[in-house]
């Protein structure tokens, strides 16, 4: 049998499995308990934080066989096919590789009248349905705001704002917020602690904090870890170290060393910096999202601000007193343009190395200016 990897082993199968959207499973389950399962739905938001697993779990709740407390068995027929991709009452469809009006037709409109096979509704589940086209959206449009009663329609998508208004006003929305890295790193524990796999606390911060939300990232880059780097000793372990090389990520020790020459307004340390941070083979843009985020966590703890879901423990400080307020606003916007100007610009080393050495720049104070 092939290798199933950890995003698909460790799939939830239950409400109660889904990380970080106990809201949305609530108002779920409330729906089926009191029997106002509306027509259609539309789950919204990044990618990796569980709408299509919430879309499979909400089909198995309503035509699970033996439901306890309006959660699926998992063990009836129903729940097994829905979890196979092989029930014949519950449609997943891509909407990516079925943009056309033709397919629409095809697939929901001319079989959507026709009873459910066994069960007692008819599932559709689209998944990325914002890569329909406009035909294919008022193709939908009647289907989806009067459906026959035993018909569900389940609609995901990454880029809410490109679903027409005609079709988001006919469905209860419900927004997917991008996990905190607290609910990530606590996932991840607990799928090692079942795969009798040691992962150090900083590495688990590191994974939280690459995957930025979303849970289907990190069990992918922990996938990668696992998979590529030579278990030492014969003892299943995960350091940090470890990460970081198999990763290609950024030291921790090296941001802080680059801050330090901005702070000390060393644009030659900074430049020479910027150089080994490229012979070591890693990314400029990684880097950049790094600094933006130090910058970000410097200016937020000048302001007293602490964030409870910050799972990372940082080894060593950031010279959060070495900068004033202003400098880390002015640093703030000039990384976000630096980004911006990267993104499409042929040469991106030279781009990031003059917004690094403006970052060194003295920055003029207002009241002294005024």
């Amino acid at each position: 049998m092939s290798y199933l990897v950890l995003a698909r082993k460790y799939r939830p199968q239950k409400f109660s499995d889904l990380t970080g959207q106990e809201t949305t499973s609530k108002i779920l389950q409330s729906a089926i308990a009191q029997g106002r399962v509306a027509s259609a739905y539309l789950f919204s938001g990044p990618r990796g934080t569980g709408k299509t697993t919430s879309a499979r779990i909400f089909a198995k709740a309503l035509n699970c066989g033996n439901p306890k407390n309006f959660e699926p068995c998992g063990e009836c027929s129903s729940c097994e096919e829905i979890t196979k991709s092989t029930s014949m009452d519950v449609l997943e469809l891509d909407a990516a590789s079925h943009t056309g009006v033709d397919n629409v037709r095809e697939v929901i409109i001319n079989t959507v009248a026709y009873a459910a096979a066994r069960d007692k509704y008819k599932v559709f589940i689209i998944d990325e349905v914002h890569m329909l086209s406009s035909q294919s959206f008022n193709a939908l449009l009647k289907t989806i705001e009067e459906p026959p009663p035993h018909v569900v329609f389940v609609l995901a998508t990454t880029e809410y704002h490109k679903i027409p208004a005609t079709i988001a006003s006919r469905c209860q929305r419900f927004r997917f917020l991008p996990l905190t890295q607290k609910e990530i790193a606590q996932t991840i524990k607990n799928i090692a602690k079942i795969e009798k796999i040691s992962i150090s606390d900083d590495a688990l911060g590191l994974l939280a904090r690459a995957a930025a939300g979303s849970m289907r990232d990190a069990l992918s880059l922990m996938d990668q870890i696992i998979s590529h780097f030579p278990l030492t000793g014969g003892k299943n372990e995960i350091s940090l170290e470890n990460a970081e090389e198999i990763l290609g990520v950024v030291r921790e020790d090296f941001l802080i060393e680059f801050l330090g020459h901005v702070s000390a307004k060393n644009p030659k340390g900074a430049l020479e910096a910027v150089g080994k941070l490229l012979e070591e083979g890693h990314d400029l843009s990684y880097f950049l999202k790094e600094l933006r985020e130090s910058f970000r966590q410097m200016m937020i703890e000048k302001c007293g601000y602490k964030e409870e879901n910050n799972f990372i423990a940082r080894k060593k400080a950031y010279p959060t007193e070495k900068f004033t307020l202003e400098e880390l606003l002015r640093a703030s916007q000039l990384l976000s343009k630096c980004a911006d100007q990267m993104r499409w610009n042929d040469f991106p080393r030279m781009v990031f190395e003059c917004y690094a050495v403006k970052l060194c720049q003295q920055a003029m104070d207002v009241s002294e200016i005024l």
